[in-house]
């Protein structure tokens, strides 16, 4: 990704908000949303200094991250907090974020993660309990530093990681031989209840409630080919664990909130290889978003919307087996010939959980180059006489 500085970003402090000192952060300025980061170490500020309100001041604190001396910027200011913003910036100051499905640095969920912070947002994530030691590891070692910048040059910081696994709602559902697996030994409440029960009692509240869970366990295997069982596993763990994020998560967040799926177009359209009852669980989350958008507009008023994002190379995505395919698919295909990137649809969350997208509720939103348009592919034989314009 090319180093580059964004011209006329505004950097503004977030006010922080009261947390005990085993939660103690650096939260991310707030900068206008881009696709382009600044190359910089992962760094967490400490420091007690008053600073006049007058004026904005940059000044270098000696950081220790992980037993490590490093030097890290943060820009402070006073009363320019209280300015409004030029234009339309997603301004997510003061709100909190949980991300259920971060495991790595390379997918969806850690994307919008990521332009959430950029926003201002607070970031809790929720991550599967046998990834979690690896994660959590990788993150003290500084593996996700390069992919941590945001991009105003400093680092978005998680507050805090749970672990959370969202097949199990609470934990009288869970089956013996999980409860004694030793990939689960050592976490405890991690069911959703447990989950949504452990983030009131650290923070309160939250605004944001973001679902990038997906798993289907035959995925590989052909429709006709897919057991009652399989079936059923994608169901549960790719559309009901959205509904049961809300039912648990939705008593705790604050009214004007916003909640955020993923889904694919194999909902809707037929994507040979994408099997195992994964486009009928897309298709459900799709249906279930309009109904949770009424019942949760009503009663919470919280928004539901899911984001219809196209194929990306994550690691979960290699795990189908064609996803290099269906990338160079939508290069030949979509109005946009472009390679679609995980910021791009982190940017799309941002929009969307923010007071800019205060009456979009229900929605499901393509950031996909425009492929969801297409009837045809336009890179068949059929067509080659065609003269069809190509990106310059």
């Amino acid at each position: 990704m090319a180093a580059t500085s964004t011209p006329g970003t505004q950097i503004v402090s977030p006010k922080q908000p009261s947390i005990s000192s085993s939660h103690r952060i650096s939260r991310s300025s707030i900068a206008y949303l881009t696709n382009e980061t600044k190359g910089t170490s992962w760094t967490k500020i400490r420091s007690s200094s008053i600073f006049p309100s007058t004026q904005s001041i940059s000044k270098i604190y000696d950081c220790n991250v992980f037993k490590s001396e490093k030097r890290c910027i943060k820009a402070m200011s006073g009363e320019s907090d209280k300015q409004p913003l030029p234009g339309l910036p997603i301004d997510l100051r003061g709100k909190r974020a949980f991300i259920a499905g971060v495991a790595d640095d390379n997918g969806y969920g850690w994307a919008i993660a990521k332009s959430l912070a950029a926003a201002g947002a607070e970031i809790l994530v929720g991550t599967w309990v046998p990834a979690l030691n690896i994660f959590e590891t990788s993150l003290r070692r500084g593996k996700f530093d390069e992919s941590r910048v945001l991009p105003d040059g400093s680092s978005m910081e998680i507050t805090k990681v749970y672990p959370l696994d969202a097949v199990y709602d609470s934990p009288e559902d869970v089956p013996e031989d999980i409860k004694t697996n030793k990939r689960y030994a050592g976490s405890s409440k991690w069911t959703v209840k447990e989950a949504a029960e452990s983030v009131k009692e650290d923070f309160g509240t939250i605004d944001i409630l973001v679902h990038s869970l997906a798993n289907g366990p035959e995925v590989s295997k052909p429709i006709l080919e897919t057991s009652r069982n399989g079936y059923l596993a994608a169901i549960s763990a790719s559309s009901y664990s959205f509904i049961s994020l809300l039912k648990h998560f939705i008593p705790i967040m604050n009214p004007g909130g916003a909640t955020i799926s993923l889904t694919y177009i194999a909902s809707e359209k037929i994507i040979p290889g994408y099997g195992g009852g994964m486009s009928s669980a897309k298709a459900a989350l799709e249906s279930d978003t309009k109904v949770l958008a009424f019942e949760a507009g009503r009663k919470h008023n919280i928004r539901v919307n899911t984001i219809s994002a196209g194929p990306l190379r994550s690691r979960a995505a290699k795990a189908i087996g064609f996803i290099d395919m269906m990338i160079d698919y939508s290069l030949e295909n979509a109005p946009l010939q472009k390679e679609l990137t995980a910021d791009e649809v982190g940017n799309a969350a941002a929009f969307l959980a923010s007071p800019l997208a205060s009456a979009i509720t229900g929605a499901v939103v393509y950031v996909d180059n425009g492929l969801n348009a297409m009837g045809v592919g336009v890179d068949s034989p059929v067509f080659q006489d065609l003269d069809i314009p190509k990106a310059r």
